[in-house]
């Protein structure tokens, strides 16, 4: 089965809004830290469906948000696959609410490496302050270990 999926990176004064997942019970991605995102619902553009997401998990409201990239995860967590539409917003209002999902805090960029999560998103994170174009990643994982991964850079101009 395939299933689509949103991933938002807010950004503000070199920081990043992240969630760190410890509120789900048998929540597959519990104690790492992700950016705000979830599945399509009937009917939604990628926007449509990011914008929703990050409202629902933070009380923000995004405006323009920036596809950065498509992430293609056959077989996660040896289930389905996943495409994954990934953007970045600068320009959201509203307050941050408590979220049901986890804890968001805002994190300095240069220190997402120290945090728990996954290892594909190390390298996406690199990628959206390395390049300006639309990018294209395969991530193949065996549980949670990361064992491939193809790029594909539309553009290939470097920020």
């Amino acid at each position: 089965m395939t299933k689509l999926g949103t991933l938002c990176y807010i950004e503000k004064e070199n920081q990043y809004l992240l969630l760190h997942r410890i509120k789900k019970e048998n929540d597959m991605h519990k104690g790492l830290w992700v950016g705000l995102g979830g599945k399509f619902e009937a009917g939604e553009s990628p926007e449509d469906c990011v914008i929703r997401e990050v409202f629902e998990e933070s009380g923000l409201r995004i405006v323009n948000p920036k596809l950065r990239g498509i992430l293609t995860f056959p077989a996660f967590a040896e289930e389905d696959d996943w495409y994954v539409f990934l953007f970045t917003a600068t320009d959201f209002s509203g307050m941050l609410k408590v979220c049901n999902e986890g804890e968001l805090a805002w994190v300095d960029k240069d220190k997402t490496d120290h945090l728990p999560m996954y290892e594909g998103d190390r390298y996406f994170l690199k990628w959206i302050e390395q390049y300006d174009d639309i990018f294209s990643a395969k991530y193949v994982y065996e549980g949670n270990v990361l064992k491939d991964y193809q790029l594909t850079v539309y553009g290939g101009s470097a920020s």
